[in-house]
């Protein structure tokens, strides 16, 4: 049995760091390192989210609610690091944010048994 947070662990959250990492360099004008130590990752694996070769198993950038989410995430990073609680708060609703748009639901559906991807709406389904 693998569950749609398993699967959201390998796409959802390199998706989620790859397009903050972008955003930190692109819109706030910090370096790869700077961003680094910000993101808690190495210079080498911001480097790749920048270069797209990490971080895109998943296609998130084109919901406006999910990036609405990320922008507000990169904020309190960039200005206000001490709201960590605020931070992890927006961490779990974009993951919830993608799952219930269905973003996920083909990844998802090619990791679980076939019995359980037939049945399962549990990411659409916020109850």
């Amino acid at each position: 049995m693998l569950l749609p947070c398993e699967v959201g662990v390998k796409t959802i959250l390199p998706a989620v760091k790859a397009i903050m990492a972008r955003t930190i360099v692109e819109k706030h004008g910090l370096k790869e390192k700077e961003t680094a130590n910000i993101l808690g990752l190495s210079q080498s694996a911001v480097s790749r989210y920048m270069n797209r070769g990490r971080g895109n198993l998943i296609e998130i950038e084109n919901s406006i609610e999910v990036s609405t989410l990320i922008d507000q995430m990169v904020t309190f990073l960039v200005k206000e690091p001490h709201k960590k609680r605020e931070i992890m708060a927006l961490f779990c609703q974009t993951c919830k944010t993608v799952r219930e748009q269905g973003l996920m639901c083909s990844l998802c559906q090619k990791e679980m048994h076939k019995e359980w991807s037939e049945a399962c709406a549990f990411c659409k389904d916020p109850e």
